[in-house]
C-alpha cells in the first residue's frame, strides 16, 4: 500500500468553498492554548537550530485536541505551516479529530491508502495505519524538499515507545518516527506522559539526570497544565473518591486448604496485595466488596441525576465475562446499559448513543479510556486488575469534562464527580496524586524498579492516617485541595 501524500502546491488560505479560514466559527482559546500557539510559532523561527520536538502534558477536558488544530489553524493562516498530519491510537478518536478539524473550519480527511483531495488541510490516521506506511516515509509529503513546511501531531503520544536495545519491538514509535521525519515540526499530546516499562517515546526531548541525583533521564513537557489549574478555571470537575475497604479471604477449606484473611487496604506484600485485588473485584467474593462498590456507585449516580438527569456512569471491568456479569446485574436493577468490549461489532455506535445520552450506564473493558469524549460522565466504578497509574488516571478522569451549557456559565469550581473502587493500597495512592505533575523519570538499567525486590518500593500507605483494623468501611478521598477558594464558591450551581 502506496503510503499518505499531499498535493503540495501552494493554494490561498481558503477553505474549499472559498471563504477565509478566519471566519470560521470563533473559538476563544484559552490561556494554556495561547501559549502552545506562541510556544510552536517560536520554534518555528529558530531556523536551522529548529528542535523540532514539543511535548505538551494536559489532563483530559484541557482541550488538547481543539488546542492543536487552533495551533495548526493559526499558524498556517501566518503561512508559517501548510499541512498538518495527525495520528492517534484508534479510530473512534481518529472521528473526533475529524469532527473538531470541521468546527474549526479545517477540511481534514481520514487516510485509507490513497491521496487526499487538493482542498484538504491534512491527514487523520491511526498508528497501526502509520506501520502500513514506513516503506516510503519519505514520500509522505512528495516533493518536500520544495519548501513546504507539515506539522506531524501525535495524540496521547506515550503509546510510541523507543526501545534502543530492540528498535522494532514496538512497532508504533519507529514507524511514527519515520513517517514524521520530514516534518518541520513533531506536536506530542498527553495526559498521561509516562510508562511502565521505563522506556522513553517520541516527539519528547530527553534531559539527563545527574550521577549524583540518581542518574538516568527526565523526559520533561514544553508545556504542562496540572489537572488542578484546570480545576481551579473551572474547565474540568475535581474527582472525589470512595474507596472500598474489606477482608479479603483466600483458601478452600473444603479441599483441606486454610482460610487466611488479609485487610484489602492495609496488604503491604505484593504478592498478596495483587491477589486480593483480583478477588474484590469479582461479584461473588466472599466480602462483597465489588456488589458495595456497584451499590454505592448506583446509588451517587441517583443522586446527581436528580439535578442532572443526562447523567452517565462508567464500569471499568476486567475482562469481557466480567463486564457482561456486570451489566447483567445492573439490568436486573432496572437500569438501562450500553456494554462495549473489543468483540463487539457495534463498539462504535454504541458509545455514540451513549455519549448522546443512551443508558445510564456504560460497562467497558479499556475502551472507554484515553481520548473518549463523553462529558455526560460522572460516576465512574473501577473493577479491574489494572493498577498502573497512567490506566487509572485515565479511566477516572473520564468524568472530569464538562459539558458544552456548563462552560458557558460563570468560571470556577464545579460540582465533583465521583470515583469508586476496592481500597487497593496502589490505587488509592495514584488517587492522592492524580491532579499533580511531575516529569517522566527513565532510570538506568541498573536500578529498573523492582529489580532485586521483594516487593513493591516505597510505602503509598504512610501518608494515609490510620485505617484502623476492622477494614470494612469506605475510605474517602476528597480531592485535590483547591487553595484561596472560598466554601461558598464550592456550593452547588443552578446550572449543574
Amino acid at each position: 500500500m502506496a503510503p499518505p501524500s499531499f498535493d503540495l502546491g501552494l493554494r490561498p488560505r481558503t477553505n474549499p468553498l472559498g471563504e477565509s479560514v478566519a471566519a470560521a466559527p470563533a473559538i476563544e482559546p484559552r490561556q494554556w492554548q495561547r501559549q502552545l500557539i506562541e510556544l510552536l510559532r517560536r520554534r518555528l523561527r529558530q531556523g536551522p537550530a529548529l528542535d523540532k520536538d514539543v511535548l505538551v502534558h494536559a489532563g483530559p477536558g484541557a482541550g488538547k485536541t481543539i488546542g492543536a488544530l487552533l495551533g495548526f489553524r493559526r499558524l498556517w493562516q501566518e503561512g508559517h505551516l501548510d499541512r498538518v498530519l495527525i495520528c492517534c491510537h484508534r479510530n473512534t478518536i481518529a472521528q473526533q479529530w475529524l469532527e473538531t478539524g470541521r468546527r474549526l473550519g479545517l477540511i481534514l480527511e481520514p487516510w485509507h491508502g490513497g491521496a487526499p483531495r487538493e482542498t484538504s488541510h491534512g491527514l487523520v490516521l491511526s498508528y497501526q495505519a502509520a506501520t502500513r506506511a514506513q516503506g516510503q516515509p519519505t514520500a509522505l509529503l512528495s516533493g518536500a524538499g520544495q519548501g513546504v513546511r507539515w506539522l506531524a501531531i501525535a495524540d496521547e503520544v506515550h503509546h510510541l515507545g523507543l526501545n534502543p536495545d530492540e528498535p522494532e519491538s514496538s512497532a508504533w514509535g519507529p514507524a511514527f518516527s519515520r513517517l514524521s521525519a520530514p516534518a518541520a515540526l513533531r506536536l506530542g499530546l498527553s495526559g498521561t506522559p509516562f510508562r511502565a516499562d521505563n522506556l522513553a517515546f517520541c516527539a519528547a526531548r530527553r534531559q539527563p539526570i545527574p550521577a549524583e541525583a540518581g542518574g538516568g533521564e527526565h523526559i520533561v513537557p514544553d508545556l504542562s497544565i496540572e489537572p488542578r489549574q484546570l480545576i481551579e478555571a473551572g474547565d474540568v470537575r475535581p474527582l472525589e473518591f470512595r474507596f472500598q475497604d474489606g477482608w479479603v479471604e483466600h483458601g478452600r477449606p473444603r479441599d483441606g486448604d486454610e482460610r487466611e484473611r488479609s485487610p484489602l487496604s492495609a496488604e503491604s506484600r505484593e504478592s498478596w496485595r495483587a491477589r486480593n485485588l483480583r478477588q474484590a473485584i469479582r461479584l461473588g467474593d466472599g466480602g462483597g466488596i465489588a456488589l458495595r462498590v456497584l451499590l454505592q456507585a448506583r446509588s451517587r449516580l441517583a443522586w446527581v441525576r436528580q439535578r442532572e438527569p443526562a447523567a452517565g456512569g462508567l464500569v471499568v471491568a476486567r475482562d469481557i465475562g466480567h463486564a457482561r456479569q456486570i451489566s447483567a446485574l445492573l439490568i436486573e436493577q432496572g437500569d438501562r446499559v450500553q456494554l462495549v468490549h473489543s468483540q463487539e461489532l457495534e463498539a462504535e455506535a454504541l458509545l455514540k448513543a451513549f455519549r448522546a445520552g443512551a443508558g445510564e450506564w456504560l460497562v467497558s473493558v479499556d475502551m472507554c479510556s484515553e481520548g473518549f469524549d463523553a462529558p455526560r460522565l460522572r460516576v465512574v466504578a473501577y473493577l479491574t486488575t489494572v493498577v498502573t497509574r497512567s490506566r487509572f488516571v485515565q479511566a477516572i478522569t473520564r468524568a472530569v469534562r464538562v459539558a458544552e451549557a456548563t462552560r458557558a456559565c460563570p468560571a470556577g469550581p464545579r460540582q465533583p464527580s465521583y470515583v469508586f473502587a476496592p481500597a487497593d493500597p496502589l490505587l488509592m495512592d495514584h488517587a492522592r496524586g492524580w491532579s499533580l505533575s511531575e516529569p517522566y523519570r527513565i532510570s538506568p538499567p541498573r536500578t529498573v524498579a523492582g529489580a532485586g525486590a521483594g516487593g513493591w518500593a516505597g510505602d503509598p500507605l504512610a501518608s494515609w492516617q490510620a485505617l484502623g483494623v476492622q477494614a470494612s468501611g469506605v475510605i474517602q478521598v476528597k480531592g485535590p485541595q483547591l487553595p484561596n477558594l472560598s466554601k461558598s464558591s464550592l456550593q452547588p450551581r443552578g446550572e449543574e
